[in-house]
């Protein structure tokens, strides 16, 4: 902090800041700065070991400041911080979309944020209202509803509402939709290339849905709109109006983590954080401090706060519009802490998979062609590389299939040489056009893919199931259909 600076002023820079840390407990510097008012921390899969030291850690920083939001990215299917070791027991949203019934999407989010108010989550960055119009989009896909707006539109609504009625804030993501996009925010800066038209009858329709529906927070994108200038979203006060003006958006927005490349490479993460600010976004979202690439997180955020700090002074961003958004920060902060005291104690087996999340992950599974009896079969994951706002990935499914089939995980490089019965695991990251791969898909008795992206006709001789998920849920529901054998 810098010298010059009140204990109002410094006391309102912490509160737009909300960091990630290493480790799996609660470190002193970011205690004392929770003490002094910081509005939030990230929790990622690094922080989490097990639901009892998770709760300690929720609880130490609750402690430090009760109103501190502890936020998380609990989206179901392959995108969860809490369950990232064994899998998200809960299916993906293009699972969800695909089985298009809203009372169970709001079942799901009620039973999500049930778990998550039980661990001490305040906020999760879900649902993503991203409409995915582009197949090829390398990091929505599945994280998606869908490609229609309107389905996209009722299960954000749905999600939002159960995801309230659980006792925890849903964070709708990533404004003003990066759906439509061909590159992934964390390494580049993506341009989402539609007019205002298209916009407001695709992109904006489910954030429209879900302000209407009295969601708390929105999370912004780090992305180009030319029909609004250079600026990405995140630091631009014309997108930002969109959501305030346009949409009458009323509460907190929250940045996409500001660690990512498309902002972090240029201007630089300090200057993000100035500029977002300045647009009008609320609370600051930091990052992952180990992932993908390391820093030393206490001295980043003081880095940030001075930052801010010296943009107050110098007069380039205003110190009552920093003091409205530590409004909006600590008013949400507030109301969650009285949900928090309010909330009935639930209990839930840190292991087991709720009968709700296996239903939902069935009723989405597809099935083309005759399931054979599988006798101790050779499993093979076709994707070496995988979403970068994922957490559990492939292996996921890939270690549930040998568990409950009783099969064996091969390597890729060593599948030529397979002579038994082989299901081969393929998602949207898989190289299709690789002639390994393809031999692969032509040699296997089952294909389970887990994406979005349909596979060319004539690519699989033998029969496919479709999960449209990652994840331990989705993971178990094709286990059982597997499982069942001479399935049409």
């Amino acid at each position: 902090m810098t010298s010059e600076s009140t204990p109002t002023v410094r006391r309102d820079v912490l509160a737009v800041l909300s960091p990630g840390f290493v480790g799996t407990e609660l470190p002193e510097w970011l205690a004392e700065l929770l003490r002094q008012g910081l509005g939030g921390v990230w929790l990622f899969g690094q922080n989490v070991v097990d639901d009892d030291q998770l709760r300690r850690l929720t609880a130490q920083i609750h402690e430090a400041n009760p109103t501190a939001l502890v936020c998380s990215d609990e989206e179901g299917g392959t995108v969860t911080r809490v369950d990232h070791v064994r899998g998200s027991r809960w299916p993906g949203p293009w699972a969800v979309g695909k089985v298009d019934d809203t009372d169970l999407t709001r079942d799901v989010a009620t039973a999500t944020a049930a778990r998550l108010v039980s661990l001490g989550v305040d906020l999760t960055a879900a649902p993503v209202a991203d409409v995915n119009v582009e197949p090829e989009n390398p990091v929505i896909g599945t994280r998606s509803f869908g490609a229609d707006p309107e389905l996209v539109s009722r299960h954000v609504v749905a999600t939002v509402e159960g995801l309230r009625v659980g006792g925890v804030v849903g964070c709708p993501k990533h404004f003003p939709g990066h759906g439509s996009t061909t590159q992934d925010s964390h390494l580049t800066l993506p341009t989402l290339d539609a007019s205002t038209e298209v916009m407001a009858q695709r992109e904006l329709v489910p954030f429209r849905a879900a302000v209407e529906a009295g969601v708390e927070c929105v999370m912004t994108g780090h992305l180009v709109v030319p029909a609004h200038g250079s600026a990405p979203a995140t630091l631009n006060a014309s997108v930002i109006s969109l959501l305030r003006d346009d949409l009458g958006f009323d509460g907190m927005i929250c940045t996409d983590a500001i660690d990512m490349e498309a902002v972090a490479q240029d201007p630089g993460r300090e200057e993000a954080a100035v500029q977002a600010l300045r647009a009008g976004v609320d609370l600051v979202c930091v990052g992952n401090p180990v992932f993908p690439q390391e820093y030393d997180a206490e001295a980043d955020v003081l880095a940030l706060a001075r930052a801010v700090e010296a943009a107050i002074e110098d007069g380039s961003l205003a110190a009552n519009r920093v003091a409205e958004a530590a409004d909006r920060v600590r008013h949400l902060g507030a109301r969650q802490a009285e949900r928090r005291r309010a909330a009935e104690p639930v209990e839930q087996s840190a292991d087991a998979v709720p009968e709700l999340g296996l239903r939902a992950a069935a009723a989405a599974i597809d099935v083309t062609g005759t399931i054979p009896a599988l006798t101790l079969p050779v499993i093979v994951g076709a994707s070496s590389s995988g979403n970068m706002a994922s957490g559990a990935r492939q292996e996921v499914v890939l270690s549930v299939l040998a568990r409950h089939l009783e099969g064996t995980v091969v390597d890729l490089s060593d599948a030529a040489e397979i002579d038994s019965q082989v299901i081969v695991v393929v998602d949207d990251h898989t190289p299709f056009d690789d002639d390994t791969v393809s031999a692969l898909l032509h040699h296997a008795d089952v294909v389970v893919h887990t994406g979005i992206r349909d596979l060319a006709p004539g690519s699989v001789d033998g029969a496919l199931v479709r999960t449209f998920s990652g994840g331990l849920a989705s993971a178990l529901a094709a286990a059982s259909v597997l499982g069942s054998g001479d399935k049409a």
